[in-house]
């Protein structure tokens, strides 16, 4: 025996010796039921005989081993181009070892995704207001968190140099423009309206309001105090001034949050993340606001993990009609994921998991199964998606096919070492 013919069978000892046991239960079945497996071949002459408890100890002649067993005589396959694991079994035994079967079917698998969530801003609707300038803090008219504001609202009144002198640049620049309007030359009128122009920007710039610009054109008086307006619609949640403070642009005067929308973030676990896709719908219930349910949509799925929980980070928004949801709040979620159409599935017990590779016994005739490699995809509710390697209408075997696993073990191993004695 050569090298290569020594090391291909130290390569299978261990494969032998996994499915032995198992093959001795199907070899010692047929002293009670005739014909358990497809070696029992009569009318055939055995290739050689194996030990029921040792498959890796053969003998070209009958013989017992220690404890008074019979080898197992092991026959050629008559058909060549058949699956070296393909099993048969008699009736009888495949009875009693429970093998039962299920017919791959297309289905429309769907899943829904229980996860719970917490309620947040929604950072597109945040408002964090600071002045242009430097000044101080005249009058508050909004002093107090909580309160729910109009856009353009008045906010406050602040004093500050730079926007009395800014306010005199523009009175003077309309006292030049109304001097020169009527000058004969061209260049002088424009440049005096440009100066108009450019003192009113300014004034825009430092947010001076349209109404206090308007009042200023017409009495032609510097204010001492401007308005600060709400730049949007919302809820005051925090103050960061008082009266009489001075401020500079680096203060926050106010933080503004519209609350009519909210998200929401949940995580997802790795093996969920197959099943969501942006736009699903989902459902979200809090113990505040018992008995409604709020209805939103999934809008965004973080492109990482968490490292320490594996999971991944997920948005959803909901309407907020009645500011019923409040911020840092937890809720559970229901994430309707989109439904797998017609896809080809199987009993999710019928897929025998390796670690390397997935496969399905299929019922090729009546007491005969071989075992076929597959590509699993999705699993919901006791069904598993088959991509690659069943057809709808395939019987596969969803019982006792541990059992058979390690029989074909061992016939592809059986098989294995005649192709390497004929070699």
């Amino acid at each position: 025996m050569n090298n290569r013919v020594i090391l291909m069978l130290l390569g299978m000892a261990v494969t032998l010796l996994v499915g032995g046991g198992v093959g001795y239960w199907f070899g010692s079945a047929g002293s009670e039921a005739p014909a358990t497996v497809a070696r029992t071949g009569e009318g055939r002459e055995p290739l050689f005989y194996r030990n029921p408890m040792n498959p890796e100890v053969t003998s070209p002649v009958p013989a017992k081993d220690n404890m008074g067993m019979d080898y197992i005589p092991v026959y050629a396959d008559s058909d060549s181009a058949e699956n070296p694991g393909t099993v048969r079994i008699d009736p009888v035994t495949t009875q009693s070892i429970g093998v039962r079967t299920a017919t791959a079917e297309r289905r429309t698998l769907s899943r829904d995704i229980h996860t719970v969530g917490r309620v947040d801003y929604d950072e597109q609707r945040i408002t964090r207001l600071h002045p242009k300038t430097e000044g101080w803090i005249e009058e508050l008219y909004i002093e107090t968190t909580g309160e729910g504001i109009e856009a353009d609202e008045i906010l406050l009144s602040i004093y500050a140099p730079q926007l009395v002198s800014t306010q005199q640049e523009y009175l003077l620049a309309l006292n030049n423009f109304e001097t020169l309007s009527k000058s004969p030359f061209e260049d002088v009128r424009r440049g005096a309206e440009s100066l108009v122009a450019t003192a009113l920007e300014r004034l825009e710039l430092l947010d001076v309001p349209a109404h206090q610009i308007e009042e200023l054109k017409a009495t032609r008086q510097v204010k001492k105090q401007l308005h600060i307006h709400s730049p949007a619609k919302g809820t005051v949640i925090n103050v960061g001034v008082r009266e009489g403070q001075y401020v500079t642009p680096q203060t926050e005067l106010y933080f503004i949050a519209d609350l009519s929308r909210v998200w929401v973030f949940v995580d997802i676990f790795e093996d969920e993340l197959p099943w969501v896709r942006v736009g699903d719908d989902a459902e979200m219930r809090v113990e505040a606001v018992p008995g409604t349910t709020f209805k939103g949509q999934l809008t965004y799925i973080y492109p990482y993990a968490e490292r320490r929980t594996r999971t991944i980070k997920a948005r959803l928004e909901f309407p907020n009609d009645g500011l019923l949801l409040k911020p840092d709040m937890f809720a559970n979620v229901t994430i309707r994921a989109q439904p797998q159409m017609s896809a080809v599935a199987i009993p999710s017990e019928a897929v025998v998991r390796s670690g390397l590779r997935e496969k399905v016994f299929v019922v090729r005739e009546p007491g005969k199964f071989e075992p076929r490699d597959v590509l699993v995809g999705l699993s919901s509710e006791g069904w598993t998606e088959i991509s690659e390697g069943i057809e709808a209408g395939e019987d596969v075997v969803v019982s006792a096919q541990f059992l058979i696993d390690s029989e074909s073990k061992l016939r592809e191993a059986e098989s294995k070492m005649r192709e390497i004695a004929d070699d």
